[in-house]
């Protein structure tokens, strides 16, 4: 085995040591199923969309579907004394008991649909069912999705007709009924289509994704509009300001119905509307006149403040983290580019939401933070609206992006660089080039990919890089250690002569390629999510002028480090290299630390103090636990190899 098997020794027991570390700080939750009242409001929901067809001027027309009614009204009663007691329960167990009378009695239709959203519309505002899709559908695909899933029921337009369903009773719904359709919701349509319905033959589709599931509510819910339809409510949703105010969020669009809306506006407008929303839902988030960057931020935060209000701390937790993660993390580099001091403000006091969002009652509190994260996004908002940048802010933004994320992977990969040139190992080096190579190789694929096909979201951002931060801590320490040793009293010496004698195997040098690609990629990343985010054609000129400026200090640095590393003698190299090495695992560690916490996998507790992002310090317990962690485990290091040549240099004098 060659001489380095020491070292790969040390960094497998390290990388596992960060595995375990990573283990530990993952927090743990009960997974205790949580009652939910989805099928109670589905079956009101269903009551008052389908009565009518069972029952008109107290005359029955469809027996079958009076009976359906019949054990709804009835299931509704039942279930609602199951659900965990609440101030409202018994005011919903009471106009339980109206509804199966009125539908015993035959009683009118609009009787019996007002009394059933009423009780639906109460039970959602006592026992929130946490249904709003994380964002808009995607309609690229639905089209497709419903071919497969759908048309053989409900027919290729959604008209009834499909072959199968020929022969069901009841019929499969004809999705194009406008009468009906003005009467549902696409909440009220996911329902469906994740729960299925009792006594028929629609059976739950709840193996298909949210995402899905939720692209096919809308689709099939605007089925009953015309093209015209969704262009008029285009214009009206372009010129009318008192429109897009009715339906202001994603989620309030999910509980629109046309029915309602007709009550507040013209019908036609209403029927506009809602045509054009079910198709479009995306528009409610891109209102014109004003950009709203952080719209899906306030949505989520506003789920969360009502989650927890309800008492559902752990969804309201998990829409905070969201309105982060998917709200504000994708436009955190522009952001940042402008107003990076402002940036950071939310980030705090979104980190101090969710801290407060584990304390019990108190909601006062909740609340306060909230507002004080809402207000900060209208600052927010109107940096991002400004569209104005001047050709100095461009250039020094690109210029501090690249050498800011560009000097933490040089710092590493030109260490290594050295210390094989010190080592005399350079057939080891074609590796090392080959990895930090393929990094910006990588790096180039990943612009391509976030520019034309993907949108890489914040939580896979923050994962990529907090990994990665980890795994180079822990590689690091295992070097800085290793380092130190062979620092001590000509230890190198007896290194380098076992190294002249020896090949380096294909395993070792794989490692080594792997590790200069992490720790290059992590850092290209990051950089490429800035570039893209800041970039202008007004003043492309000077972004590019900054990137070359900076490209040129990078490679002065690297010049530099070089030059001043072949005037040292090898033993002070190891030395300093061991220190720097040391410390730029703690930088690491805290980074990973806080990247994992802001995609929701590691705990977060706040904690008064600075945040120094250079030094990986931020303001939390976690955090800083693990980089004194780290830095005790490279103090410890050091004093063991400094004892053990204290007491090899004892034992040899004795001898």
């Amino acid at each position: 085995m060659p001489q380095i098997r020491p070292l790969l020794v040390l960094l497998r027991q390290q990388w596992i040591a960060a595995l375990v570390m990573g283990l530990v700080l993952l927090p743990v939750h009960a997974q205790t199923p949580p009652v939910e009242p989805r099928q109670t409001w589905q079956m009101l929901d269903y009551i008052a969309v389908d009565y009518a067809a069972a029952v008109h001027g107290g005359r029955i027309l469809s027996p079958g579907e009076y009976a359906e009614m019949q054990e709804f009204a009835s299931a509704v009663r039942t279930q609602l004394q199951t659900l965990p007691a609440s101030p409202q329960q018994p005011r919903l167990l009471a106009r339980a008991d109206q509804l199966v009378a009125a539908v015993d009695l035959k009683a009118d239709s609009t009787q019996v649909a007002t009394l059933a959203r009423g009780m639906a519309d109460d039970l959602l505002a006592d026992y929130p069912i946490g249904a709003v899709p994380v964002s808009p559908p995607e309609p690229a695909r639905v089209t497709a999705l419903y071919a497969q899933q759908c048309a053989a029921c409900h027919g290729p337009t959604g008209r009834g007709d499909g072959l199968a369903g020929a022969t069901l009773d009841p019929p499969p719904i004809a999705f194009t009924d406008a009468g009906r359709a003005a009467q549902r919701t696409p909440l009220a349509l996911y329902e469906v289509i994740s729960q299925g319905v009792q006594g028929t033959s629609m059976p739950s589709f709840s193996a298909l994704s949210e995402s899905d599931r939720w692209a096919l509510a809308f689709y099939t819910g605007s089925l009953a509009y015309s093209a015209r339809a969704r262009t008029d409510g285009e214009t009206l949703w372009r010129a009318r300001a008192d429109l897009r105010g009715r339906i202001p969020t994603l989620e309030a669009l999910t509980r629109t119905r046309e029915a309602e809306l007709a009550a507040t506006v013209s019908p036609a407008e209403a029927h506009a509307i809602v045509a054009y929303l079910r198709s479009r839902p995306e528009a409610v988030n891109q209102s014109p006149g004003r950009s709203h960057p952080f719209s899906l931020a306030r949505q989520r935060m506003a789920a969360s403040e009502r989650e927890y209000a309800a008492g559902d701390t752990a969804q309201a937790t998990t829409s905070a983290l969201s309105a982060y993660l998917d709200g504000v993390e994708p436009v955190e580099a522009a952001l940042g580019t402008r107003d990076p001091s402002l940036m950071r403000e939310i980030e705090t006091a979104m980190a101090r939401y969710r801290s407060q969002l584990a304390r019990p009652g108190a909601l006062a509190d909740v609340s306060a933070q909230s507002a004080e994260v809402n207000a900060l996004l209208d600052r927010a908002e109107a940096v991002l609206t400004d569209t104005r940048m001047d050709t100095t802010t461009a250039f020094l933004g690109s210029f501090t992006i690249l050498v800011r994320e560009g000097l933490e992977a040089l710092l590493i990969v030109m260490g290594m660089i050295v210390f094989l040139r010190k080592a005399e190992r350079a057939d080891i080096l074609p590796y090392v080039h080959a990895g930090w190579a393929s990094a910006l190789l990588a790096g180039a694929a990943t612009w391509a990919a976030a520019t034309y096909l993907i949108d890489i979201s914040g939580a896979n951002r923050e994962l990529t890089e907090g990994l990665s931060a980890l795994f180079a801590a822990a590689v690091l320490l295992s070097v800085g250690i290793w380092m130190h040793q062979k620092s001590l009293a000509g230890r190198w010496q007896q290194y380098l002569q076992a190294k002249l004698s020896k090949a380096l195997t294909r395993r070792s040098a794989l490692f080594l390629f792997v590790l200069a690609f992490i720790v290059v990629y992590r850092e290209v990343f990051e950089t490429i999510l800035f570039f893209i985010a800041m970039w202008s054609e007004a003043v492309s000129g000077a972004i590019l002028a900054g990137f070359a400026a900076g490209c040129l200090v990078l490679a002065a640095v690297a010049y530099w480090m070089v030059r001043a590393s072949a005037r040292l003698p090898v033993g002070r190299f190891f030395s300093i290299s061991s220190l720097l090495i040391a410390v730029l695992a703690v930088v690491l560690a805290g980074k990973g630390v806080a990247a994992l916490q802001e995609a929701g996998w590691v705990t977060q507790a706040g904690v008064t103090g600075p945040r120094i992002e250079w030094l990986g310090v931020y303001p939390s317990w976690e955090s800083l636990l693990v980089q004194l962690g780290v830095a005790t485990l490279a103090i410890i290091g050091f004093i063991t190899n400094t004892r053990s040549l204290k007491a090899s240099a004892a034992s040899s004098s004795r001898s």
